[in-house]
């Protein structure tokens, strides 16, 4: 029977099962934060988090002791003081994950004194700590949320962040003062039309008119000010810009009803002006958040390499903040660490999970002399590091540069957008000089009246909205089937087939290692378990599966072989499960027959660990990361539409070959020991000359994701790759790859329909305005329904 964790509810692991307990936890780090919120009477935790029924994780606590949060340097970077005493700070909090976080992690003021507030803001896992510096120490601070789980870690680019901030808060200002605006005139203009059909009297007539032009005034120019500074920014760089004639409609919009309203006759189009800086505004924010996500990205790679080290100086070991270190410095890593930064090791050795940076699955030795690099974790044992380059400078910071630019790019629909916006623009205007020019002579007091309708029924909002239209709609019913599109231009390029690359490891594989093939005596498997569950590597992790969990033998006298393997008597026996030529060595060789299948697994690209009993060869294992159950059709689909598929990965050539033999595509498309840099210039290449897509899960892939015409994250990715694709799948496997491709060529479909529509009625509301067969209020009503028939026509298409 499955128990489970009072802290976090995941399963009760059976070796750490206490009998007759009341109380049950999965790991020491729960059961402290148990205590911990129940010594400071915090229980309705667990109240809120069953109501909410979020998902369980379990609680993480590191055990350190912050002392760097203390450090002047740390200060100086992370802390601000305000004029009243207190201080604040900016703390990225891991596990953070529902509501009850939130309430337990707000509850800080109650428990440590000195905290005044604390807000977290639950989307970005973000909390902001104000506190007394004279009454607590920010590390006491620290060493409490980590005490409950939420191990804290300094925010990194505050800066940018904040003024991101206020001009995002300047913006929402203008879109709240113009929409306020809007509705009012657009009250008074109801009452003016009425007038106009039903009658009303000229005094409240010309009362109405100068109200509505007195309410227009600080939305035509203040609120508009954003279109003014692009056009004059156009003007100045000799560009044409879809700002200029927006500008330049709001002003004459503006100028002739203000004329009209003063001359106390003809039209006034300030309910038209007003409505079209509101709705124009709110494009405008909606355009700048999602600008704002794909900057985030450089965020998110920011915590994968650690804030702190630990640094070797003549009088011991003390943790400082990452940006202390310089080159020469030594810093001590222990099993379980990240390397906080790119070195090389100088004393000790030990195995490397570098899959953040290469995506090979399998651990690497080092040793003294062998380089390192940030962000990779130290598995095995303790090792000092001499520091070469720290930050932006290390391998992985000049990743998190190479993602910050490929989410940058602009995107194929912007840069046809932006061509056809410059001959729209000059259109537009050369059609309303010649308008003036035409009906100066004829009718000198309906030339500025023609001029001003034809701006404003060829507005480009109808040919704007035609394809982001059609996109929203087909990402809103894409993200009902899990697939999460972050922009339009990927559906656009997945609609024309070209190149597609795919990672293996977590893409077209598990992403974890299994036991995929055996030979030799199986009843040593339990033997095998027991030992394995004594290590944190990740082929022990495959070696003691959990169906073998239970009734497992004793085990004593455990040793971790560095780089090698494991040992350990297991009833009277001595087992040892360590790479075959570890075994070969203390041996003196293997059996035929286990050197036979060895080879035999390894040609395979499957990695062969012998398993030795009493110094005798039982049997060979052969691990290796199992292929997904729908990766041969999914591939055999994406073939069939037309794409050009390959494997890029960084595990070895053998394993990548093999299982480009598993999903039937030839030895030619699949490539081995790829490094990430290689991944990132061949999906420049490939994107330089068509359409390229790249497939992949980890943070090896980042740079390539966002160099990609489209990256594609798979599910169970880490964020960073994921925060750098244009596409995340929510659902593992890659039938959802199939699904995007064929809803991207309709949505194509649906965009060309719309194209069609608006140029068509542009065309018409054109020729009508210069032909004087249309007045500035007749172009304000169909404007707005043009846009609407292109909204109906987007929401009612089956894309997905």
């Amino acid at each position: 029977m499955t128990i489970d964790c009072n802290h976090c509810g995941l399963p009760v692991p059976t070796g750490l099962v206490e009998d007759g307990a009341e109380l049950q936890f999965c790991c020491n780090g729960c059961r402290v934060a148990y205590e911990v919120i129940h010594q400071h009477g915090l229980d309705g935790y667990y109240d809120i988090k069953a109501r909410i029924d979020g998902p369980d994780l379990a609680a993480q606590r590191s055990g350190k002791s912050f002392a760097e949060f203390d450090d002047p340097a740390f200060w100086d970077l992370y802390c601000r003081d305000r004029s009243d005493g207190v201080a604040t700070v900016e703390l990225y909090l891991e596990g953070v994950h529902c509501a009850a976080c939130v309430w337990l992690v707000e509850k800080l003021t109650v428990v440590v004194d000195g905290v005044a507030e604390v807000r977290l803001d639950l989307g970005r896992s973000l909390a902001t700590v104000t506190w007394n510096p004279e009454t607590t120490q920010l590390s006491e601070i620290a060493r409490f949320l980590d005490s409950i789980g939420y191990a804290p870690h300094p925010f990194r680019g505050v800066e940018a962040r904040d003024m991101a901030r206020r001009e995002e808060r300047s913006l929402l200002i203008r879109i709240a003062v113009s929409g306020a605006i809007a509705g009012n005139v657009m009250l008074i203009a109801f009452a003016l039309y009425g007038g106009h059909f039903h009658g009303i009297t000229d005094e409240f007539r010309n009362l109405f008119r100068w109200v509505s032009m007195a309410l227009a005034v600080p939305s035509v120019f203040w609120c508009a000010n954003v279109f003014y500074r692009g056009a004059w920014g156009a003007l100045k760089t000799r560009s044409l810009h879809m700002d200029l004639p927006i500008a330049i409609g709001i002003l004459a919009g503006f100028t002739q009803g203000a004329i009209n309203t003063v001359r106390g006759t003809g039209e006034i189009y300030f309910d038209s002006v007003t409505a079209l800086i509101f709705f124009l505004l709110v494009g405008r924010f909606l355009q700048r958040r999602q600008q704002l996500k794909a900057a985030s990205s450089t965020e998110l790679l920011f915590t994968l390499a650690p804030s702190t080290a630990r640094l070797v100086e003549a009088e011991g070991v003390r943790e400082v903040p990452i940006e202390a270190l310089g080159p020469g410095a030594i810093v001590e890593v222990r099993a379980g660490d990240s390397i906080p930064a790119d070195g090389v090791v100088s004393d000790g050795s030990s195995t490397l999970d570098r899959s953040l940076l290469t995506g090979e699955s399998l651990p690497e030795p080092v040793t003294a002399g062998d380089p390192v690099h940030a962000g990779t974790v130290n598995l095995g044992s303790r090792v000092l590091v001499e520091v070469r380059a720290t930050g932006e400078d290390t391998r992985v910071g000049r990743l998190m540069r190479l993602v910050e630019e490929g989410a940058l790019r602009r995107a194929p629909v912007v840069q046809l957008a932006d061509r056809i916006s410059g001959w729209f623009v000059a259109l537009v205007l050369a059609l309303a000089a010649i308008t003036v020019a035409v009906w100066l002579p004829l009718e000198p007091e309906h030339a500025v009246e023609h001029a001003v309708a034809l701006l404003i029924v060829s507005c480009p909002c109808a040919l704007g909205l035609a394809t982001p239209l059609a996109v929203s709609a087909a990402i809103g019913r894409a993200a009902r089937k899990q697939i999460l599109i972050k922009g339009g231009d990927a559906l656009e390029n997945l609609a024309r087939p070209g190149r597609m690359i795919l990672d293996k490891t977590g893409t077209l594989t598990e992403g974890k290692l299994g036991i995929l093939a055996w030979w030799g005596d199986v009843s040593v498997k339990r033997m095998v378990a027991a030992i394995e569950r004594h290590s944190a590597h990740p082929a022990a992790r495959a070696l003691g599966s959990d169906d073998l969990i239970e009734g497992l033998p004793e085990v004593t006298e455990v040793r971790e072989i560095t780089g090698a393997g494991i040992s350990g008597m297991c009833n009277d026996q001595e087992v040892m499960i360590a790479s075959t030529g570890h075994v070969s060595s203390e041996l003196g060789g293997l059996p035929e027959e286990a050197s036979e299948a060895a080879d035999a697994f390894a040609r395979k690209g499957l990695s062969p660990v012998a398993i030795a009993v009493d110094h005798q060869v039982v049997a060979i294992v052969g691990i290796g990361d199992p292929l997904r159950h729908d990766s041969a059709d999914a591939v055999s689909a994406i073939v069939d539409d037309g794409w050009t598929v390959e494997i890029l990965s960084g595990d070895h050539p053998l394993v990548v070959q093999s299982i480009a033999e598993q999903i039937g595509l030839p030895a030619a498309s699949a490539h081995g020991g790829v490094t990430p840099e290689q991944k990132l210039e061949a999906v420049r290449e490939g994107a330089a000359g068509a359409t390229t897509a790249m497939v992949g899960d980890g943070v090896n892939d980042a740079a390539a994701l966002a160099a990609a015409t489209v990256g594609i994250g798979v599910h169970g990715g880490a964020e960073a790759a994921l925060a750098a694709s244009d596409v995340y799948l929510a659902r593992p496997g890659l039938a959802p790859v199939v699904e995007l491709l064929d809803g991207a060529e309709r949505t194509l479909g649906v965009i060309r329909r719309n194209l069609v529509f608006s140029l068509a009625y542009n065309l018409v509301a054109v020729s009508f305005a210069i032909t004087g067969h249309m007045s500035p209020l007749l172009a304000a009503i169909l404007m707005p329904l043009s846009s609407m028939t292109v909204v109906l026509s987007s929401y009612r298409a089956r894309t997905f």
